[in-house]
């Protein structure tokens, strides 16, 4: 059985004026691929559910300028 992977979102610019840069969420992916993801800035906190990282990717990852950094890669 594999193990829980955590990471946190980086936005390194926030075009929205909404979550701000830096760190903006907190993460794990579960064995299934099932990602929670919890929002760490802003107005309206929030943690929601995702099918797997490639979702998050797509609606979070704003062509690049939000990167995840998994923690066992020490980032």
């Amino acid at each position: 059985m594999g193990q829980v992977r955590t990471f946190i979102l980086v936005r390194n610019e926030d075009k929205s004026g909404v979550s701000g840069t830096g760190l903006v969420a907190e993460g794990c992916e579960f064995t299934d691929g099932t990602v929670a993801m919890r929002w760490v800035t802003g107005d309206h906190r929030a943690t929601a559910v995702w099918e797997n990282i490639t979702a998050v990717k797509a609606i979070h990852g704003h062509g690049g300028k939000t990167k995840i950094h998994w923690a066992e890669d020490g980032e």
